[in-house]
């Protein structure tokens, strides 16, 4: 893990080390690196507890897939961004790169840290290079306002994160989780102050997940990010508020958690439905597919604060599948933008008369962001429905209702982008190349191995 850390961060400087002619190739290559000392940490995976690297940082079971599918992501989103950020002169390509690998980093760093000093630091040390990301690679001038939503959301939500993490310093003197997890002071802390110090938490991860409501700054963020940006936001930054909710939970009394569960669940099922009919009206392909991955995180939401083992299992499923799903969405989205420079799903039809293979790896892919059998998606969400339930049988009309409405506007996707006809005033489409099929199955290559042993994500 050590050298996971230490080579993701040389990294960062090797974009200004290397001629210009081996920049993508070297970075590239870097990436694969780390993404396969990455793939080490799974034979730490079946360990319960904490597998310490020193005082500060451990992984466990919890942390380890969600580091995989980060350094999984960055070559992927790296391999996508070549023909449009070449474009620009040298040091913009420089900076481009080095700022998806202090993403990277800073989550490394926040999926493994035991501080909860330095999870905050890390968490929020994502914010700076996405928001540079958004306002200097985004495609239109709105990619302005996006940075501004985007920013303020943020950090106005994590402002509470931080006085509770300092209250709860000042009365345990630590905030090492291990050490906060063995304490029964905040258990003894009175019910006011400790659900205080609990929403307080709450706000922040949501706002970062984000559920319905929480919501605004996504769909904005999305639209105007480069591809790259809209990638590693919806495969890996949107899991920084679930990976914050499974740690936190057991920080606080069952009875604090309890008395919450009932207004969150009701929130995010009911925030799911409501996602689900909206993308139904949505005109715009990439607000449509960051609108279901709002519908997706308040599913995941819902598991998290059932407080029950098959929703924290199902949670972790439909993080990591709904990670590498997204992403391979918006890389489809990006492949039809680039040959009709549009993202109008009215004129973005009859793909599969000029790009049939092209309708292959959509068909794959919507199959799976709608949970069909045998894909990781399925098996999340049945176990999150299944905690549901049990949880409250009133709520199976809604997340049934919600779960219906997700596989209707995935084969709207399906259908709009490649049947109809072909726009008559577009020509010189340009084919899918090798690269660009190879960008898809790198998506979809990991959810092979998750159908075959879906039990190397779950928590025992």
């Amino acid at each position: 893990m050590i050298y996971l850390i230490l080579i993701s961060t040389i990294a960062i400087a090797i974009p200004w080390m290397v001629p210009q002619k081996f920049l993508w190739s070297s970075s590239i290559i870097n990436s694969f690196i780390v993404s396969l000392v990455s793939i080490n940490l799974l034979n730490n995976h079946s360990i319960s507890t904490w597998h310490n690297i020193s005082l500060n940082f451990a992984i466990d079971n919890l942390s380890a897939p969600l580091i995989i599918l980060s350094t999984w992501l960055v070559p992927i989103s790296l391999i996508a961004s070549i023909n449009t950020i070449q474009n620009h002169n040298n040091s913009n390509q420089q900076t481009f790169i080095s700022l998806i690998f202090i993403i990277l980093t800073a989550l490394i760093l926040t999926f493994s840290s035991l501080e909860l000093a330095l999870f905050y630091i890390a968490f929020e040390t994502t914010l700076l290079p996405t928001l540079t990301l958004i306002s200097r690679w985004g495609a239109q001038k709105e990619r302005f306002q996006a940075s501004i939503y985007f920013l303020f959301y943020t950090l106005i939500g994590s402002l509470p994160l931080l006085l509770a993490l300092l209250s709860i310093f000042n009365l345990i003197n630590t905030i090492i989780i291990p050490s906060i997890y063995l304490n029964n002071e905040i258990t003894a802390t009175p019910t006011t102050i400790a659900s205080i110090w609990w929403i307080s938490c709450l706000i922040a991860f949501i706002i970062k997940m984000p559920i319905y409501g929480f919501h605004l700054w996504l769909p904005k963020a999305h639209v105007e990010a480069p591809i790259a940006g809209s990638m590693i936001l919806a495969a890996i930054l949107l899991k920084l508020g679930g990976y914050g909710l499974l740690r936190v939970i057991p920080l606080f009394s069952n009875s604090t958690s309890n008395n919450i569960s009932l207004p969150t669940i009701s929130f995010c099922i009911w925030g799911a439905l409501i996602t689900s009919i909206i993308c139904l009206r949505q005109t715009d392909l990439k607000a449509l597919i960051a609108y279901s991955s709002v519908g997706h995180m308040s599913i995941v939401a819902s598991g998290i604060f059932s407080l029950s083992l098959w929703g924290t299992n199902g949670a972790l499923t439909l993080m990591i599948a709904h990670g590498l799903i997204s992403s391979s969405l918006f890389c489809l989205a990006n492949l039809l933008y680039e040959r009709n420079n549009t993202r109008t799903l009215a004129l973005t039809r009859g793909f599969k008369l000029i790009t049939p293979l092209l309708t292959v790896w959509w068909i794959i892919t919507c199959a799976t962001n709608l949970g069909l059998p045998p894909t990781p998606n399925l098996i999340g969400e049945l176990l999150i429905l299944v905690a549901i339930i049990d949880w409250n049988t009133l709520t199976t009309p809604i997340v049934t209702l919600a779960t219906v409405f997700g596989a209707i506007y995935s084969l709207i996707v399906l259908n709009s982008t490649n049947n109809n006809s072909f726009p008559q005033f577009l020509n010189n489409i340009n084919p899918i190349n090798t690269s660009e099929h190879t960008l898809l199955s790198l998506h979809l290559i990991p959810l092979l191995f998750l159908i075959i042993n879906p039990s190397i994500i779950l928590i025992s």
